[in-house]
């Protein structure tokens, strides 16, 4: 057979639904997406990833095209569209590439919820498609040698960045064509392959015969390496039968080929004594390897241009130059030339756009959810500042009766600011707003319980399914217990619980308010005639109108009024100001490869808010100031003025009203929030319920898949073996079988005792499907019948007469310890046609007993072991492999 090369099969896959996952998780991130942006490229992705599976058998650099551009997209998505375990949950399922089919399980397979499992078996499968095209281009023209050498090197790249990454990119033992030492070793074959079509260019080429012999002797040294890392295997059989045995002779051969080019070069030099010993080293190299390796290399051609060589140059040196042939041993070492690298794995393998272009990366998405958070919680701090502030404010205001003190002149109307108080809450919806907005809590609160519950009612029950089948199977049961892939899940559940825990405490503050101010709610809520009437008279202050202590609270109280209107306007603002972060971490991301997202939003949330912080600050010094000077006043509005029983009781309503004002803006503002919080909630609660429930969904298809690879294991198990029969039955047993029957002789047996001759020959059976076998009875009964001999049948030889000339040379030269090769598994031949296991003989020394009627057989030619040509194996060249002389 001629040279060729060698390729590895593609890994298999089973189908996945990669669009509802998918749709499901971007709903949930992305709830601001619309589904025109990302329904055609899900449904694109999907056909892609179908489409590359369909060419894993195709031999031609579309299949390697189809399959990186998936792979490229796969690559593209990661960073929007996670693909692990608590994200974008999909099994993919991929099967040993070198395992055959067994009884017992099927072949061998291994099931991850992870994008980078996925990647990892595209990147074999897109080595071994170049492995494969590389192996079936033409060896005789530039371009098959040029794509072969290319195809080869990018394979070796691909299975050596498999190699070192492997293990962390799983975070678990894959399956054996993934493990590193496999890996290791079919990248080193593929380098050497690139190798070998450099070589075969640079012979076509011409190039010096010096060059040729250094990049010949690297070859060399490059199936060295494979075979050794190929032997690791090579008893548990994961590789196909002639591989090693092809390396091992292609080992040899190279080596013999760079011997043959290096003879050149001293030709060249004039050197005739060098190039002889080489000659003569480089023809038992090829000798050997050709034993090594029989068909699977052919190297006969290269012999014969070797040995013609040899004759002519021996015939020159003696007739002419008399060089002294030097011993190889002394000769020079061959330098070696690396020119075929394992190359890098590319960045991507197509051109080919984003489909989910639309889609932010999700590490900008968790920095923009990041920057909202803090920017939140920044707003919501200086908002919580100035409403406290402002509510202190009120406060004392109230228990001075104030701005209504000094505006209820007469005792009988109703002050002015009440008034504006009583419109505001009437304009607001009064008492029937709150009672509306208290109502509806309860069945917010409920429901977002409910949805909750279920949430984890679904995953303990997963997880005690899961307990179970594990108590069930054992070790067997190899699946991510559910306790550590859904840890995360359940600390955000907890989470959601403990918030519903603290609404509800909130919810309760929040009656407790409305039951100690529900009188001044309906007062406020009624007409103004209703509330004049129900406020007690008071007697008449109008002589104070002109004091200055009333002056002064009257200035301070429209101080107040600014400072509260500025507020507003300061929390206006707050929550009014917008950025374009996007951007910003955009830009990160493709400067860094990070994104720093704390630094970059304190920067940012320093230069919007900075200003609005220090005029929070400044307004609640500037009440402190104006909270001093209104006591103080105050203090001498009281002394000035003289109020009877009636006055007193009317002062403590229209406190009483002011606290229910304040109570009711406040309540009213709480409520709201309470809701929108309640049905902002119920939204992330049912992402948080669907997200479980796909995870479930999946974790059951899991379920239900290995289940099934379990029963059919269990199912193929072979059945208990029988037990023995009691002694009392023994005796009463008939015989399961007649015994086999005798051999036809054409003669009669004379003496029973005697050495019995071979009853049958090749040509003339002993039992054939015409003549039914005879039962034992009848065989001891004639006397022309006679049974196998016993020892003949112990002594029967189990493989061929001979040696096979082709095998490895067991016996070395006188004198002569060579280093041996690496040790590989020797195939014996086949039984030669007309083999009968009965013709042979009892003392290898005597000839063969003829059978009566045919020509004697032949003496046994007793041919021994072939003897190794001498120098044979070739001494070590300093490559790997090989100890040093």
């Amino acid at each position: 057979m001629a040279l060729s090369y060698l390729a590895f099969p593609t890994k298999s896959t089973s189908e996945v639904d990669l669009i509802k996952p998918l749709r499901n998780f971007i709903k949930a991130t992305f709830p601001d997406t619309s589904p025109d942006d990302y329904e055609k490229a899900l449904t694109e992705f999907h056909r892609m990833r179908s489409h590359a599976v369909g060419k894993f058998n195709d031999k031609h650099e579309s299949a390697i095209e189809a399959v990186g551009k998936y792979y490229d997209q796969l690559a593209a998505v990661e960073s929007k569209l996670p693909f692990t375990e608590d994200q974008v949950r999909v099994s993919f399922t991929w099967y040993d590439a070198f395992a055959k089919s067994s009884i017992i399980g099927g072949r061998p397979k291994l099931s991850i919820a992870l994008g980078a499992f996925e990647k990892v078996c595209l990147l074999f499968n897109i080595a071994a498609l170049q492995s494969q095209v590389a192996s079936v281009q033409s060896r005789e023209t530039d371009d098959g040698l040029k794509l072969s050498a290319k195809l080869f090197q990018q394979s070796s790249g691909i299975l050596k960045y498999l190699k070192d990454n492997v293990m962390s990119l799983l975070g678990r033992d894959p399956t054996q064509d993934l493990h590193p030492d496999t890996l290791a070793a079919i990248s080193a074959l593929m380098v050497a392959q690139a190798q070998e079509s450099i070589y075969l260019k640079c012979v076509q080429d011409k190039k010096k015969d010096g060059i040729i012999a250094k990049i010949a002797m690297q070859l060399s040294c490059y199936y060295s390496e494979a075979l050794k890392l190929l032997q690791l295997y090579s008893v548990a059989n994961v590789w196909p039968k002639e591989w090693v045995v092809t390396v091992a002779g292609k080992q040899a051969a190279f080596h013999g080929m760079a011997e043959f080019y290096q003879s050149g070069a001293a030709s060249a030099k004039l050197a005739y004594g060098e190039e002889i010993a080489r000659l003569q080293h480089s023809k038992e190299l090829v000798q050997s390897a050709m034993t090594r390796a029989g068909r699977e290399v052919d190297f006969s051609r290269h012999l014969a241009k070797i040995e013609s060589a040899l004759q002519k140059v021996k015939k020159d040196n003696d007739l002419i130059y008399h060089d002294k042939v030097p011993p190889y041993r002394d000769l020079p070492l061959i330098e070696k030339a690396v020119v075929g690298k394992p190359l890098p794995v590319p960045t991507s393998f197509t051109s080919s756009p984003d489909l989910f272009v639309k889609l932010v990366p999700l590490a900008v998405h968790v920095a923009l959810s990041g920057f909202e958070t803090r920017k939140n919680q920044l707003i919501n701090t200086e908002v919580g500042r100035i409403r406290e502030a402002t509510h202190t404010l009120n406060g004392i205001l109230a228990s001075l009766n104030l701005p209504a003190a000094i505006e209820d002149v007469g005792g009988k109307e109703v002050p002015a600011s009440v008034k504006e108080k009583a419109e505001k809450v009437q304009g607001l919806g009064g008492l029937s707003a709150l009672n509306n907005l208290i109502s509806e809590l309860p069945e917010l609160l409920n429901r977002n319980k409910e949805i909750l519950e279920e949430s984890f009612r679904m995953l303990d029950e997963e997880a005690a399914s899961d307990l179970q089948l594990k108590e069930q199977f054992g070790e067997k049961w190899n699946r991510t217990p559910s306790d550590k892939l859904t840890g995360s899940i359940r600390a955000d559940g907890e989470k959601y619980r403990s918030i519903i825990n603290n609404a509800v405490q909130a919810d309760t503050v929040v009656k407790e308010k409305y039951s100690g101010n529900k009188r001044g709610f309906e007062l406020l809520s009624a007409p103004i005639d209703q509330l004049q009437s129900s406020l007690p008279s008071g007697s008449a202050v109008g002589s104070l109108n002109d004091s200055a202590a009333v002056k002064q609270l009257r200035s301070l109280m429209a101080d107040i009024q600014t400072l509260k209107s500025d507020r507003e306007a300061i929390e206006t603002e707050l929550k009014a100001p917008t950025s374009d972060m996007m951007s910003k971490f955009v830009a990160a991301m493709a400067a860094d490869g990070i994104i720093d997202e704390e630094s970059i939003s304190a920067a940012e949330l320093q230069t919007i808010y900075g200003s609005l912080t220090e005029r929070v600050n400044e307004s609640l010094s500037k009440q402190e100031s104006m909270i001093g000077q209104v006591q103080s006043a105050h203090q001498a509005f009281s002394q000035e003025k003289m109020l009877d029983r009636s006055g007193a009781q009317r002062a403590e309503m229209l406190k009483e009203l002011a606290t229910a004002f304040d109570a009711f803006v406040e309540l009213k503002s709480n409520l709201e929030e309470g809701t929108k919080f309640y049905n902002d909630l119920t939204q992330i609660l049912v992402k948080f319920q669907n997200k479980i429930s796909d995870l479930c969904f999946a974790r059951k298809t899991e379920k239900d898949e290995l289940m099934k690879d379990l029963s059919q294991q269990i199912a193929s198990r072979p059945g208990e073996t029988a037990p023995s029969a009691p002694n009392y039955q023994k005796g009463k047993a008939a015989p399961s079988r007649p015994p086999p029957p005798a051999p036809k002789s054409s003669t009669p047996v004379a003496n029973p005792q005697a050495p019995p001759q071979p009853a049958v020959t090749a040509s003339q059976p002993a039992v054939t499907a015409s003549q039914p076998a005879v039962p034992s009875t009848q065989a001891t009964a004639s006397p022309r019948i006679a049974a196998p001999p016993q020892a003949a049948v112990q002594q029967m030889p189990t493989g061929n007469f001979q040696q096979s000339p082709t095998a490895y040379p067991q016996q070395q030269a006188p004198g002569h310890n060579p280093t041996p090769y690496p040790a590989y598994p020797y195939y014996a031949p086949p039984v030669p046609t007309g083999f009968n296991p009965y013709a042979f003989y009892q003392n290898p020394s005597a000839p063969y007993s003829p059978v009566p009627g045919q020509p004697p057989y032949p003496p046994h030619p007793n041919v021994p072991y072939p003897q190794p040509p001498q120098g044979y194996p070739y001494p070590n060249q300093g490559y790997p492999g090989y100890p040093p002389q």
